[in-house]
């Protein structure tokens, strides 16, 4: 699992590569703190190039969510292939985020 900060316009887009599995997971959380700070800023999670998404990843994004929120800003899924998006229908995360 690889993830990649970038600063588009005035979006914080982070790009997941691989699988983000609980082996990945503390890596993933880790690097994505950087988002924490993104008061002014919306935020994408790019999937483009996620090919897995377990239950850890999925609180890695919610946490992402929940602290965007608290700062005012919104978060949106870009890229999400249909094996990714069926997680999030079967457990109800599709409400929660918005996709691009």
């Amino acid at each position: 699992m690889n993830t990649t900060f970038k600063k588009e316009d005035n979006d914080y887009v982070m790009y997941f590569d691989g699988r983000l599995d609980t082996a990945a997971s503390s890596k993933a959380l880790k690097e994505a703190e950087v988002l924490y700070d993104c008061e002014g800023h919306d935020i994408i999670l790019d999937c483009t190039d996620l090919s897995y998404i377990s239950s850890s990843g999925l609180r890695i994004f919610l946490n992402i969510l929940k602290n965007a929120k608290l700062k005012g800003s919104r978060v949106y899924l870009r890229g999400v292939n249909d094996d990714i998006q069926e997680v999030f229908l079967m457990t109800g995360f599709n409400s929660l985020f918005e996709f691009k």
